[in-house]
């Protein structure tokens, strides 16, 4: 079984959808500690002015490690959510397929989910399954005997799920491979690979193409029933740690 393991993400880019797709499980770590002005409170629309970002405010945050996805309330005023629902239908009422996304993000909105991470995982939730995505979903904070940091609680998680390949967002490899090729999952029944993907072009608004919005750009554009398409023509190979160090180096 192939798992892939990352932070519940605020409103995510289209590359973290081809990695849950690429996966048998996909694990929210939804115990790690949430930062302010990270991509788990924030993300970019693009609207006729350019990129836009919208945040989470969150209450009662203070950064530190007990502050996590799966406890960290988010402000319950509605102010924030009319500016968000606000700035997403100036950026987005032209464009083809505005009314059924803006639908679906309203009905997020108006679920009023307590925590940032509840609010992250409906999302992404149901995105990937509104396009096609099948995968199994967990969340790290419902699992049991997990323990250590960083590559050796990464390799835990996959123990405690029974997967026997790892699938690693690229970004994780500054830890993993800190001290040794293949980090903790070296000599472990669990392989580790890393995503590769490559960030695809489709139909957007403007005279220039934006990379690395959040998905919701792309279905605004593009809909829901082309979305999977479109990311699985940026999947590329996967990497071995081996290629990983080498491309880091």
């Amino acid at each position: 079984m192939i798992a892939a393991i990352m932070q519940p993400t605020f409103l995510p880019w289209i590359g973290y959808f081809d990695l849950i797709d690429r996966v048998d499980s996909f694990v929210f770590f939804d115990d790690a500690q949430v930062l302010k002005r990270s991509w788990g409170v924030r993300n970019r629309v693009l609207g006729a002015q350019g990129e836009r970002f919208l945040t989470v405010p969150l209450v009662g945050h203070s950064q530190n490690a007990d502050c996590s996805f799966a406890n960290t309330a988010v402000d319950p005023a509605e102010k924030w959510r009319r500016s968000h629902l606000s700035t997403i239908r100036h950026a987005y009422a032209k464009v083809p397929f505005f009314r059924p996304v803006f639908e679906m993000i309203e009905e997020l909105y108006a679920a009023d989910h307590a925590t940032i991470g509840a609010l992250n995982m409906a999302f992404i939730e149901t995105v990937a399954q509104r396009i096609g995505i099948d995968t199994s979903f967990t969340r790290s904070s419902q699992l049991a005997g997990v323990d250590g940091r960083k590559d050796h609680r990464l390799l835990s998680i996959c123990e405690a799920i029974g997967a026997d390949t790892y699938l690693s967002a690229q970004g994780s490899a500054a830890y993993i491979e800190q001290e040794r090729e293949g980090g903790a999952f070296a000599g472990s029944p669990v392989e580790l690979r890393y995503h590769n993907f490559a960030h695809p072009l489709y139909p957007q608004a403007g005279d220039s193409f934006t990379s690395h919005m959040s998905i919701v750009d792309m279905l605004m554009h593009c809909g829901f029933c082309s979305a999977l398409d479109i990311i699985r023509s940026g999947r590329r190979e996967e990497l071995s740690s081996g290629e990983m160090r080498q491309l880091a180096a």
